[in-house]
């Protein structure tokens, strides 16, 4: 059947409630005008951390990082941020993380991050540590949704929590079972267990021992060494005198310097270095960027290479 056209004053009629409504804005309009904002609004997930509990976007897609864990952690997750700090002896971000760091911005260093910059990119996420930043927290928090990670709980902690912080927690567990696999394989071939192993940096002002806790020790403790039982901080590092250098001693030695080698301690230990009986053969100078710095998946696997690669051929263990 034919509709019949509405008249003009009967379409007028009916416009007139309409527009009634409209001028009035009813409660009904202001719930659906409230429901239409909360489906566009931003996803968002509920973080814990060593600061506390923050509301961070589901999928982060503007972040920037303000400590190598962080950086090295986005990075191996598929994550390249938008900015990220470098350290105060190097004049870009490191190394070892090679052309994966390609269009990052510098927002100053590890020790003094530049606030403004960070603010100009926008960011969704801001990553770093509370041992770096926890002076500035609050003023990061004003700027983007800040996590923060505790270097005390070893990095596997620190992976877990900054993955989390990303969205990619599930990757993150199954990137972790991978290092693990690798970790076994690598003490397999070396030889590892039952052998000893020593980590020392030289820095500027002090010489240290690295323990089992920290980075670079927990990724020879996974291949199996054993490391010397000193007294370590709660970092799990031992300060000694060139005199007490002794105390590295172990099948293999490991060791690196912060910056220019000619400006650290390591000038000072070389009498008595070449007491260790690890020393020459067993005892290797190693990348401190990787070892010290590189303090995530990316730096764990770039440390396993180099212990293969180094005692390949049997002649230490």
């Amino acid at each position: 059947m034919r509709l019949r056209p509405l008249t003009t004053a009967v379409l007028a009629a009916a416009a007139l409630p309409a527009m009634a409504l409209s001028a009035c804005g009813t409660p009904a309009d202001d719930t659906s005008t409230a429901a239409a904002q909360e489906t566009t609004a931003p996803e968002t997930r509920s973080v814990t951390h060593v600061q506390g509990t923050t509301e961070v976007p589901a999928d982060p897609q503007r972040v920037v990082t303000l400590d190598t864990p962080h950086l090295d952690t986005a990075l191996s997750l598929g994550i390249t941020p938008v900015g990220s700090v470098q350290s105060d002896v190097s004049t870009g971000l490191p190394e070892y993380l090679g052309d994966r760091t390609q269009g990052i911005e510098l927002v100053g260093t590890i020790e003094e991050p530049e606030l403004e910059a960070i603010a100009a990119l926008d960011p969704d996420l801001i990553l770093s540590s509370s041992v770096r930043h926890e002076q500035i927290y609050d003023q990061l928090s004003e700027i983007a949704p800040t996590v923060f990670t505790d270097y005390t709980e070893g990095w596997r902690a620190m992976f877990s929590t900054t993955a989390d912080a990303l969205g990619r927690a599930a990757d993150g567990e199954e990137a972790l079972a991978g290092y693990d696999a690798r970790a076994d394989e690598v003490g397999q071939t070396v030889g590892a267990e039952g052998a000893t192993a020593s980590i020392v940096r030289f820095l500027p002002d002090e010489t240290r021992i690295y323990g089992p806790e920290t980075f670079s020790g927990s990724v020879l403790t996974d291949v199996g060494f054993g490391l010397p039982e000193l007294a370590y901080d709660e970092y799990s590092m031992a300060y000694v005198s060139a005199e007490q250098i002794d105390q590295a001693d172990a099948d293999v030695v490991f060791s690196t310097a912060y910056g220019d080698p000619a400006a650290t301690t390591q000038a000072g230990v070389t009498a008595v270095w070449d007491f260790l009986e690890a020393v020459p053969d067993c005892a290797f100078e190693v990348d401190d960027d990787e070892w010290m710095l590189g303090i995530g998946l990316i730096g764990a696997e770039t440390v396993l290479a180099d212990v293969e690669t180094l005692l390949a051929d049997g002649s230490c263990l």
